[in-house]
């Protein structure tokens, strides 16, 4: 790999969060990524715990002095959906909890972003949002000459072909907050999407959790029974073969791009509708002739990430 990549998580943990936070302080450990931060917003449940989860997945890696940076408690424009149904009211059911020694950082996390892209080089920040856009959408609206630091935004996001997990026509983050997806996807940044499409091909199942738990440390054992929580609704729900692996899809991608492939195309986000609030228009066939503004993913080797998870994982503590 000729540099390393510079990376910001902007996350909502949230069960998958805390696979691809966990996964993200290991692949730093193996040498593959500067991980600088994680913003944190609300979504799968409330900002006060999504900051306190955060910080406890950092105490998980042992890394209690990492960069944790509270954002944006609600959408730009609607009332907060969260997701306690499938996470838990804390956001990381089948995990013991602990008062977090990571500390918070006192900066509000979209002047931390606006600071941190002015200061950067062209194209040297990778920012990967695996929940509800509020904070990079706030940034890019505020300062929208940032959009030249940044390298590309891998986030986790948005449905096509594959049915909504929220409503029956949109997945969850650009539900909570379309009027950000959509700001975003505007912004002119380089954006690769992981949807439904490609996460649903990337599951949990009985013997890849099984490696996790059969690790020599506490995190694989820990992993293994958080994802087995969260596997229950998406299996009882979606009628897959174990819970998808959303955001550790975004994270994979970022170092492994070659493990996915898709389609540059045109992607707009419903932000009018109450039938189909927060539902992408994905012009895969180039027929209304608009500017491609994002490269949409649809297939993942799935064996090869998860691969790569459970190696990162074994990283840690």
């Amino acid at each position: 790999m000729s540099e390393k990549i510079r990376l910001i998580i902007d996350t909502d943990p949230g069960q998958d969060d805390a696979a691809a936070i966990l996964m993200a302080h290991g692949l730093a450990k193996r040498g593959l990524i500067d991980f600088m931060a994680i913003t944190v917003v609300a979504g799968n449940v409330d900002l006060h715990h999504t900051a306190n989860n955060a910080r406890i997945i950092c105490d998980w890696a042992g890394e209690k002095d990492f960069p944790v940076y509270a954002g944006a408690s609600k959408p730009f424009l609607r009332q907060l959906v969260t997701a306690e149904e499938v996470h838990g009211k804390t956001g990381l059911d089948g995990a013991e909890l602990h008062e977090p020694v990571c500390p918070l950082q006192p900066v509000h996390a979209v002047p931390y972003l606006i600071d941190t892209l002015r200061k950067a080089d062209d194209a040297s920040i990778t920012l990967c949002p695996i929940g509800p856009l509020t904070n990079i959408a706030q940034a890019l609206s505020l300062a929208p000459d940032i959009t030249r630091a940044i390298k590309k935004i891998v986030l986790m996001g948005g449905n096509y072909f594959e049915a909504g997990n929220i409503t029956p026509s949109a997945e969850f983050n650009f539900y909570v907050d379309p009027h950000a997806a959509q700001i975003v996807l505007q912004s002119g940044a380089p954006i690769t999407i992981l949807p439904l499409d490609v996460t649903h091909k990337a599951c949990i199942t009985t013997p890849r959790m099984d490696v996790l738990r059969n690790q020599n440390n506490v995190n694989g054992r820990r992993l293994a029974d958080i994802l087995q929580s969260y596997e229950r609704f998406d299996t009882q729900k979606f009628g897959l073969e174990g819970g998808p692996l959303h955001d550790p899809c975004a994270i994979t991608y970022t170092v492994f791009p070659e493990f996915f492939s898709g389609k540059d195309c045109n992607v707009e986000v419903e932000t009018q509708s109450n039938l189909t609030l927060g539902a992408c228009a994905v012009d895969w066939w180039g027929t209304t002739g608009k500017p491609v503004n994002a490269y949409w993913v649809t297939e993942v080797n799935a064996n090869k990430m998860f691969y790569e998870l459970a190696e990162s994982i074994k990283q840690l503590p």
